[in-house]
């Protein structure tokens, strides 16, 4: 499973990279403008993404700062986000590298930010919910993308697979 979640980071950072590329292209209005996401606009969509990493990477790690709120804007400008955004990436796939099969199978304990009851669970199940809440909220963006006429990105692991992610497809 350990490959897994290496392929799962790396891959992470590609469909970042190509999303963020996407933003770039953007006016800085259209960036802001609230299309109807969960989060209304790339901007606020980006700087979810970004928080849930930071909490979930402190849950995992003990380190790193946490905000402590979902909708936190952590970086009003996309030059800003984007910087955080790739340094945040290459802290994930240094820590997933670090793990071991024995680290995966231990549980950990957590408190969610909406229900502060303490929760324990395995770290490879709740590893995969990480990666999976991501890709969720990259779908969100891309919609918003779409919305703005911006381009149509392809971010399918297996286009990843097949492209970039060659390592990972033997």
């Amino acid at each position: 499973m350990h490959d897994h979640y290496r392929m799962f980071a790396d891959y992470n950072r590609w469909a970042n990279r190509r999303l963020y590329t996407a933003a770039a292209e953007l006016s800085d209005a259209e960036f802001r403008e609230d299309k109807g996401a969960f989060f209304g606009s790339l901007h606020r969509t980006l700087n979810h993404i970004l928080v849930a990493d930071r909490v979930w990477m402190k849950r995992f790690t003990k380190q790193g700062d946490a905000p402590t709120a979902l909708d936190a804007i952590l970086h009003e400008d996309l030059d800003a986000l984007t910087a955080a955004r790739v340094a945040e990436d290459e802290r994930i796939i240094a820590w997933v590298d670090s793990l071991d099969e024995a680290r995966l199978a231990t549980r950990f304990t957590y408190t969610p930010l909406t229900t502060p009851v303490d929760i324990t669970q395995r770290l490879g199940p709740t590893l995969a919910h990480f990666f999976n809440h991501q890709t969720h909220h990259r779908g969100q963006a891309h919609a918003i993308l779409t919305a703005l006429g911006g381009p149509s990105l392809t971010l399918d692991l297996v286009f990843f697979l097949r492209t970039d992610g060659t390592r990972w497809a033997d």
